[in-house]
């Protein structure tokens, strides 16, 4: 559930002592899902000044000009077309100008930058009929206040139209908003049907305006204490950090987690659990790599800390019990204990929320752009709002978790606010990020229009992880010209070697004993989740054109494809599943013999044994990315046929998508292909169908030379030393747990 708060800042959130203030700013910044709004007569200028106040919170978004402005807050740009709507029908400052100046009593306020409005000193006695009259036929309408100001606006500008106008653009319901004021050009604001505060001094005239206001508060403190009270009525505030163990009180915005919720050295946070509870049991990942098996795997080798991890359930701003967990999508597994093992600690978040967050915010509008593709990206401003309410979850709850100085490590683009939100509750931490995905050039980067918010926020990590120095590369890029920018670092994650090698031996057993009939002729494989940046419908094609180049080929080759769906409600890759459904049943009606048909595909997940049953009895694996941070399917590929005795290890051949990680490692040994053109496609994966015996097992054997036998705990270990190294050098003052 969102929470907004929308202040005024004269009298309201810059009333009170600095005291006041400073309390209130705190407690903002412990609760970052609370978004500040300001909604003033200032102009932009005169607003930019009062940011320069370290006791003022930063606001999301502005409204400023008396409701004429509305401004993004993290660098006070226009939103359009809200400001367009709101400004419809001014006339421009001259005209009203000119045709106000036959009114004396009007003193133009000359030193105040203006837009989209004309504000005058005018004394209580001199607001006539006749004046507002030729306001009005002017098209416009006025706001007067504090006995003074005498405001010339659009006819749709007010504060509460901006409020209403941008609440509809972000998808905020009215009881997810408290406005406070306390002058009579707030009022608007007041008749927005939501929560309300008016601080203790303000005008007679705006309370007498709200006599009969049926969700309106007014506490006897004034200014930003007013504001602060009526916070914590509404429980939108947790209680003050108490003394720390030392007796000693704990700064308002570096609190120190109690003993039972930590602390921490080490604070590792990913968006997903390593287990899912699909209805009858608890589920692990279909395959034994990736950062799942990985993270568990370095916990069960001794890594110390906590594992903060999403919680997924209930109705908007519920949470589930505390012994329940739910499975990462919203699959309730009851009061089910989960049985892992692992020092997990969850953050819960509602199944709305999470549908905006990762279903829409992350696959529709991020996930594009990092695979190259911003085109496709879509920012929906209610599921943006999803993000950031579920990154200052993750912020929050990592903040309890820490011990002073201790190190959090962040994993993927699902948390790129936390880091801006941690240096706001916890600057003592050190922070780094490993991205399992690409990072992308910095002008796709830049097409986000989220651009600047997240760029603000990964500025202040101490190091961010990358599979390739071209990443890295493109992350250095994309925050160039900061004073001290994080620290990079290229630490490919490989595979668990070992449990391959064991998997593959006995799956080979189990195969022979099954007598299975060899295929009739080459067997190609992918094996990748439904995506369109795994290029699903351009292997497709390619093999359609590969048999109408080879006749040889018709009646023998199999295409197999696992494909498996991706999470219920992500519907980002509906059009690529259509589209590949259709293709399929295309080509294969095209080429159809008998009781062959091209392409094999298997629209569903396979066990971790079932896919290495066809590493093995594959001829080729095809790895088409258009964009793919590492691809540890290529690797478990070579891990398992490099197992088998000879001839078996002698038959798989990797072809390899230039534009994925693992090429950076195995591409001298691979036949590296461009899925963008749909000619290399089909070349390379015909050379690799006609490679003679003796360079196959050349390029084998290079192959696993190449992958290496680094453990993915002992890669987890490595990350860490370097986030550490990053934050002590710079913070060089600041002690750190070891």
């Amino acid at each position: 559930m969102s929470r907004i708060l929308v202040t005024d800042l004269d009298g309201t959130l810059l009333g009170g002592t600095r005291d006041d203030r400073r309390r209130l700013r705190d407690a903002l910044a412990r609760h970052p899902e609370v978004t500040p709004v300001f909604a003033t007569g200032r102009a932009l200028a005169s607003v930019r000044e009062v940011l320069r106040d370290p006791l003022v919170p930063r606001p999301r978004w502005v409204i400023a000009d008396v409701g004429a402005t509305v401004a993004d807050g993290t660098d006070l740009t226009p939103v359009d077309p809200v400001q367009e709507q709101l400004r419809t029908g001014w006339p421009g400052a001259e005209r009203v100008r000119a045709a106000l100046s036959r009114f004396p009593q009007l003193r133009y306020q000359d030193g105040i930058v203006q837009s989209g409005r004309c504000s005058y000193h005018l004394a209580p006695d001199r607001l006539t009929d006749e004046l507002t009259a030729a306001v009005e036929d002017l098209g416009c309408t006025w706001e007067y206040s504090g006995d003074l100001f005498f405001d010339v606006l659009p006819p749709g500008a007010s504060k509460g139209n901006a409020l209403r106008a941008l609440a509809g653009k972000l998808g905020w319901r009215p009881d997810e908003i408290l406005v406070a004021g306390d002058s009579h050009n707030d009022l608007s604001l007041f008749r927005a049907g939501t929560h309300a505060v008016v601080v203790a001094g303000a005008e007679p005239a705006l309370l007498a305006a709200l006599t009969d206001h049926p969700l309106l508060r007014r506490p006897d403190r004034t200014g930003a204490a007013g504001i602060h009270a009526a916070l914590r009525e509404l429980g939108w505030l947790s209680p003050e950090p108490g003394p720390t163990r030392r007796g000693r009180p704990a700064g308002p915005a570096h609190p120190v987690p109690s003993p039972d919720a930590g602390p921490h050295s080490l604070v590792v946070a990913y968006h997903r659990p390593p287990l899912h509870w699909n209805g009858e049991t608890w589920q692990p990942p279909s395959s034994p790599n990736g950062i799942l098996p990985t993270l568990t795997s370095a916990f069960a080798n001794g890594l110390p800390g906590v594992w903060v991890t999403a919680l997924v359930g209930g109705e908007p701003g519920g949470a589930p019990r505390d012994n329940a967990y739910r499975g990462p999508y919203g699959t309730s597994c009851d009061d089910r204990p989960h049985p892992s093992g692992l020092p997990l600690s969850p953050v819960p978040v509602d199944g709305p929320t999470w549908t905006g967050y990762f279903h829409r915010a992350c696959k529709e509008t991020l996930w594009p752009v990092l695979m190259s593709e911003p085109g496709r990206s879509v920012l929906d401003e209610r599921a943006w709002a999803d993000y950031r309410t579920v990154n200052a979850r993750f912020a929050r709850h990592i903040s309890t978790q820490a011990a002073p100085g201790a190190t959090v490590w962040l994993h993927d683009y699902n948390l790129w606010l936390v880091p801006g939100l941690l240096r706001r509750l916890r600057p003592d931490l050190g922070t780094g990020i490993f991205h399992h995905t690409p990072f992308p050039a910095p002008e796709v980067f830049d097409a986000l229009p989220v651009a600047a918010e997240l760029r603000g926020s990964l500025a202040c990590l101490d190091w961010a992880g990358f599979h390739t120095e071209d990443f890295a590369g493109h992350f250095r890029a994309a925050l160039g010209g900061l004073p001290r920018p994080p620290r990079t670092g290229v630490h490919p994650l490989g595979v668990d070697r070992p449990a391959i090698e064991r998997l593959a031996v006995d799956r080979l057993a189990r195969l022979r004993t099954a007598r299975r009939e060899p295929a009739a002729g080459p067997v190609v494989l992918s094996v990748e989740r439904l995506d369109y940046a795994k290029a699903p419908v351009q292997k497709v094609e390619a093999v359609d054109r590969l048999l109408a180049r080879r006749p040889g080929l018709r009646g023998r080759l199999a295409f197999r494809l696992v494909c498996p769906p991706p999470e219920p409600g992500i519907t980002a890759y509906d059009a690529t599943r259509r589209l590949l459904e259709q293709r399929v049943e295309e080509v294969n009606r095209r080429w159809q013999h008998g009781t062959w048909q091209p392409v094999d595909y298997r629209p569903h997940s396979l066990s971790a044994a079932e896919v290495v049953d066809e590493y093995l009895t594959a001829d080729v694996l095809w790895v088409t990315s258009f964009q793919d941070g590492m691809n540890l399917t290529a690797k478990e590929f070579v891990a398992a046929r490099a197992a088998l005795p000879q001839p078996d290890a002698d038959q798989g051949v990797l072809v390899l998508s230039r534009h994925v990680g693992a090429a950076a490692e195995l591409g001298t040994a691979a036949l590296l292909t461009d899925p963008h053109s749909p000619e290399d496609l089909a070349a390379v994966l015909a050379r690799a169908l006609d490679l003679a015996p003796a360079e196959r097992r050349a390029r084998m054997e290079r192959l696993a030379e190449l992958l290496g036998r680094e453990r993915p705990a002992d890669w987890a270990a490595g990350v860490v030393d370097a986030i550490r190294s990053a934050s002590a050098a710079r913070h060089p003052a600041t002690a750190r747990l070891p």
